[in-house]
C-alpha cells in the first residue's frame, strides 16, 4: 500500500491541476459530451451555462460562512485552548491519523457541514503536536470523514423524501427514515467504514523517508495588532463585553428554541448560527470578533470563485439531459439484483459533474425511480444508493475538499492521491451493502 500511495501522489502532484484550472477542464469537458450525446447545440450549452451560473449564490454564501465562522471559531482562545488540550493527547503519527478519522466520521455523520470544519481544524491542530506525521495523509484523513455524510442524520436525500409534500409523494409516498437511514444495508454501510477507515488510513502512512510534515509557514497565526483604545465611544463599544453578552444571550436563545421545538435539526444555516455565537462569545469582545473575520474571509476565495462555475456545469447537465443519459445508460444494463449497484455507481458519475446533493436527487429521480418501479425495486433503497453515489465521488471531486483545503494550506493534488484510494476501499464497501443486504 506505501508503495501505490506513493506512486498515486505522484500521479497526482504532477498531474491534477489547481481546482480553478480543474473545473474550466470540466466545464469544457461537458460542453463537448453534451454536443455529441445530446442534441444541444454549442450556441444552447452556453446559455445552459450562462442561465444557470448564479444558481448556486445561496448555497456559495453559505459555505464562505461556514469556512469562515469555523475559522473565527478557531481562533478563539477557549477553542484554541480546547483544542489544543485533545491533540496534545495524541502522542503517534498513527494515533494522530485514525483519531481525525474517526471524529470527521462521527462529525460528518451528524452534519456534513459541522464534519468538514471540525475535520480539518482539528487536524491542522494535531500537526502542531505531533511530529513526522504526514500532514497531506492527515488532511485526507480528516476529509475523509465526509464520504458518510449521506448516510447521516443530514442526509438531504433520505430527509427529502421522509418530508411530506416532497417533489415524488406521488410516486412513492413519505419514506420515514426508520427504512433509510436506519435501515439493515444502511447501518451496515455506516459501521463498517467507521470501524475500519480509520485503520486502512493509517495503513496508507508512508514510509519515513516520503513523510512530508507540515510546513512551519502554514501553522504560523498572523498577529492581528488591534487599534489602540481610545477614550470615546466608539472605541469603547467596539470593546465592551456587554455587547457581546446581549449578542450572545439572543443567539443562545434561539438555538436553544429552535431544538426544543424542532429537535436536533442541523441544516447549513443552524450551524452556521452556531459558529458565529459561539464565536462571538468566546472572541469577548467585537473588536476582536471583527480582526478574526477578517482574517478568516481571506481563506474563502477558492470557493466565491469556483462554484459559480459549478453552477453552470450543473446547468448544462441538466438542461441538455445528459444526466439523464448516463442515468438511462445504467438503467439499461440493470436487472432486479443489480439495480440498486448499478444505481449507486450511476449516482457516483452524475456527482462528479453535479456535486450537490438535492439537485443530483431532482435530475435522477424520475429516471431510477420509473426504473424501480418496473423492475418492481424498493424506492427507499433506490434513493439511498442514489445518495450513497453523491457522497463517495466526493472523495475525488475537488468541489467539496476546498473548505478543508482552505483551512489547511494544502492543494488538491496534494491529498488526491490517498483519496483515490479511500475511494476504492470505500466503494467496495458500499457495493457490499447494496448488492447482499
Amino acid at each position: 500500500m506505501k508503495t501505490l500511495t506513493k506512486i498515486s501522489n505522484t500521479i497526482m502532484e504532477k498531474y491534477l491541476p489547481d481546482p480553478y484550472i480543474f473545473v474550466t477542464i470540466l466545464t469544457v469537458l461537458v460542453l463537448l459530451l453534451v454536443v455529441s450525446l445530446t442534441d444541444s447545440s454549442p450556441l444552447e450549452m452556453v446559455t445552459y451555462w450562462g442561465g444557470n451560473f448564479w444558481k448556486l449564490l445561496e448555497f456559495t454564501m453559505q459555505m464562505v460562512i461556514v469556512l469562515a465562522a469555523g475559522h473565527i471559531l478557531a481562533n478563539s482562545p477557549i477553542f484554541k485552548k480546547g483544542l489544543s488540550a485533545v491533540a496534545s493527547k495524541i502522542k503517534t503519527p498513527s494515533m494522530a491519523i485514525i483519531i481525525v478519522t474517526f471524529i470527521s466520521l462521527i462529525a460528518c455523520w451528524i452534519n456534513w457541514g459541522f464534519g468538514l470544519v471540525i475535520g480539518a481544524l482539528f487536524a491542522k491542530e494535531i500537526a502542531r503536536h505531533v511530529k513526522k506525521v504526514d500532514y497531506r495523509l492527515l488532511i485526507a484523513s480528516a476529509y475523509s470523514g465526509f464520504i458518510i455524510w449521506h448516510g447521516g442524520l443530514a442526509g438531504s436525500i433520505p430527509l427529502s423524501i421522509a418530508t411530506e409534500g416532497h417533489p415524488f409523494a406521488n410516486l412513492i409516498g413519505v419514506i420515514p427514515t426508520n427504512v433509510t437511514l436506519f435501515s439493515t444495508y444502511n447501518l451496515f454501510i455506516v459501521i463498517v467504514i467507521a470501524l475500519t477507515l480509520p485503520f486502512f488510513n493509517r495503513w496508507m502512512m508512508p514510509k519515513d523517508e516520503d513523510t512530508i510534515e507540515v510546513e512551519p509557514s502554514l501553522l504560523e497565526e498572523e498577529k492581528v495588532a488591534l487599534p489602540k483604545p481610545e477614550n470615546n465611544f466608539a472605541s469603547r463599544s467596539e470593546r465592551s463585553y456587554i455587547l457581546t453578552i446581549l449578542i450572545g444571550l439572543i443567539g443562545l436563545v434561539f438555538l436553544f428554541h429552535h431544538f426544543i421545538t424542532k429537535g436536533f435539526a442541523l441544516d447549513l444555516n443552524v450551524v452556521n448560527t452556531i459558529f458565529i455565537v459561539l464565536g462571538i462569545i468566546f472572541h469577548g469582545t467585537p473588536q476582536r470578533f471583527l480582526a478574526a473575520a477578517q482574517d478568516a474571509i481571506k481563506t474563502t476565495t477558492g470557493i466565491v470563485i469556483q462554484f459559480p462555475f459549478y453552477a453552470g456545469i450543473m446547468g448544462m447537465m441538466t438542461d441538455s439531459g445528459l444526466a439523464a443519459v448516463f442515468s438511462q445508460w445504467f438503467v439499461s444494463i440493470s436487472n432486479e439484483h443489480t439495480f440498486y449497484l448499478f444505481t449507486f455507481f450511476s449516482g457516483g458519475l452524475v456527482n462528479f459533474f453535479v456535486p450537490s446533493g438535492g439537485g443530483q436527487w431532482s435530475v435522477q429521480a424520475p429516471i431510477m425511480l420509473d426504473a424501480a418501479t418496473a423492475l418492481g425495486a424498493d424506492y427507499a433503497k433506490t434513493a439511498m444508493a442514489i445518495a450513497w453515489g453523491d457522497a463517495w465521488t466526493n472523495m475525488i471531486q475537488p468541489f467539496w475538499a476546498l473548505p478543508a483545503l482552505a483551512i489547511a494550506g494544502l492543494k488538491a493534488k496534494d491529498i488526491m492521491g490517498f483519496c483515490l484510494f479511500i475511494l476504492i476501499y470505500t466503494g467496495i464497501i458500499i457495493s457490499i451493502g447494496f448488492l447482499f443486504f
